[in-house]
């Protein structure tokens, strides 16, 4: 298709979702209305960016700014339903921006680089010139790509007072590259929506074109300047209050990467994790529909912005909710509280008998040492961790988990272990350790581990799971793997049991492991192959 007619096509099905939100009735509860207009910003370098200017009227400014650029492959379309109701309930003047690069904006894609973080701040100084917004009051939010640049440039303009970032990052080298292994689906999606939306910069089209001939150095070295995780000693100078919001099954930037970012940051904060691929908690509020992650972003905002005591710094700021079931919201202190009591599993030699895979390789109280498994690499075994977009958004929506048939594991492809039952169920919360020796046949070779719950035919459901590539290995010589699976709150029925699964090949990464190859899993006394499982 055209680009001028996928332009179309997306800008006529965003235009509904936006003719909706605006001829929908205002809440009983609102005291103003608002404006929309069309605006055109010139950023610092000249370059002309899209914005969607939404200003309220029937109450006196200056008015809380708030700036939203919009995410990967958006236009400033995407917010305007949200823009209208925080215009309207909470008197907010809001500009939607289209990102450098994107649709109706001019210049190139530059991945959250600091020519974006500089059209941020032109857009804050150009609404102080051009609005009525209140240069004492500022604040950012964003979905992805403009949840990213909003913790960026929170770390580089003092001026923001709150930003909230949704399904964004804070670093995006284990994004890209977890545990050295490429994530292959986000990466082409990401490449895929920016050829198809925009106009890729030098740095991007570099970036790929090394990723085509193999190298990802230069995305490495690209994503060392695009993350607030390096900067959040600015963020904590500038004291920003920071809300994040993000799904447990986020395919693009997973959980685990934010959780030390939270932790380092010494300012009021807020992290809410709940089911949900990328952006898939956030886009209906997006439209103007009801959200929890929307209304807890209007109360942030509010609070801090506007000094309105409307509870939500009385909360815990760590607010979660199971990955499956339909479990309510829970409070924590921070991180280390979400969990109770780890319990350590030792890995005992796994069997290849289908039949009894209760027993084939148990996960046991007392280290099991002086074994060894091999297996046959390069196809994929009936475990995998899912698609992108899509397995999240499901497991959000219907409560279906990404599953598996433990019986149909090859077992001359994979090493699986199960663990003892749980007769009263019990509550996974936090991140997964495990730790593997692993030989290889190979110098590049791959392997997936991930953590089941079984029932008692054998059907589980995906926890969590990690990928872990060896780079420079040397053949026939054992390393020994220390990793943490992604974290999540998951209720275990009773009656159920832990597996663990360990393969070669998985469709959402790209594998070092060839068909032919075969790696060798061992337990060496020093350190015996185990997994530890925190508990609520």
């Amino acid at each position: 298709m055209p680009r001028l007619r996928l332009h179309r096509s997306v800008a006529a099905g965003t235009a509904a979702v936006l003719a909706g939100a605006l001829l929908s009735p205002a809440p009983a509860s609102a005291s103003v209305g608002s404006q929309i207009s069309y605006e055109t910003i010139t950023s610092h370098d000249g370059t002309e960016l899209a914005a969607k200017v939404i200003t309220p009227t029937g109450t006196e400014g200056p008015h809380p700014l708030l700036v939203l650029p919009s995410a990967w492959g958006t236009p400033h379309l995407l917010y305007v339903g949200a823009g209208k109701r925080l215009a309207e309930e909470s008197g907010y003047q809001v500009v939607s921006y289209t990102s450098r690069g994107f649709w109706d904006s001019g210049g190139s894609i530059e991945v959250a680089g600091p020519e974006d973080r500089a059209d941020a701040s032109s857009v804050i100084g150009w609404a102080l010139d051009n609005t009525d917004a209140d240069p004492d009051r500022i604040g950012m939010a964003g979905i992805s790509y403009g949840g990213g640049i909003s913790l960026l440039t929170a770390a580089e303009d003092d001026r923001i007072d709150a930003v909230a970032s949704m399904s964004g990052w804070a670093d995006l080298a284990p994004s890209l590259y977890p545990n050295e292994t490429v994530d292959l689906q986000m990466v082409e999606l990401l490449l895929l929506a920016g050829h198809l939306t925009g106009q890729p910069g030098e740095t991007l089209t570099g970036v790929e074109e090394a990723y085509r001939a193999g190298d990802i150095e230069p995305a490495l070295e690209m994503a060392s300047d695009r993350g607030a995780a390096d900067k959040v000693d600015r963020i904590n100078a500038n004291g920003t209050a920071v809300m994040m919001a993000h799904g447990w099954n986020d395919g693009m930037f997973p959980v685990s990467h934010l959780t030390d970012f939270y932790a380092d940051l010494d300012v009021p904060k807020r992290f809410m994790l709940a089911p949900g691929d990328h952006a898939t908690q956030e886009a209906f509020g997006a439209a103007g529909l009801p959200s929890k992650v929307w209304e807890d972003l209007a109360d942030w905002m509010d609070h801090h912005l506007k000094g309105e005591d409307n509870g939500i710094n009385e909360q815990d700021p760590l607010q979660t909710k199971p990955n499956n079931g339909r479990g309510d919201w829970s409070g924590h202190s921070d991180w280390p509280s979400l969990t109770g009591e780890s319990q350590q599993f030792f890995l005992e030699k796994p069997r290849t008998d289908w039949a009894r895979w209760r027993s084939s390789g148990a996960m046991g109280a007392e280290p099991a040492t002086g074994w060894d498994y091999g297996f046959r690499t390069g196809i994929s075994t009936t475990a995998h961790s899912g698609t992108v977009m899509l397995t999240g958004a499901v497991q959000q929506f219907f409560d279906v988990p990404t599953g598996v048939l433990l019986p149909t594991v090859d077992r001359h492809r994979a090493a699986v272990w199960s663990g003892p039952e749980y007769p009263d169920g019990a509550r996974v919360a936090g991140a997964p350790e495990v730790t593997l020796t692993l030989t290889p046949t190979a110098e590049q070779q791959s392997a997936f581990v991930y953590l089941y719950a079984i029932d008692e035919r054998g059907t589980g459901s995906l926890l969590s799971h990690t990928p872990v590539t060896l780079r420079d290995a040397e053949p026939g010589t054992p390393v020994t793997v220390e990793t943490e699976l992604e974290p999540v709150v998951w209720d275990v029925p009773a009656g159920h049991r832990l597996a663990v699964v360990v393969d070669s090949k998985d469709a959402r990464y790209t594998s070092e492991s060839r068909l032919g190859d075969r790696i060798e899993i061992t337990s060496p006394e020093a350190a015996p192959s185990q997994v530890t499982v925190p508990f609520a």
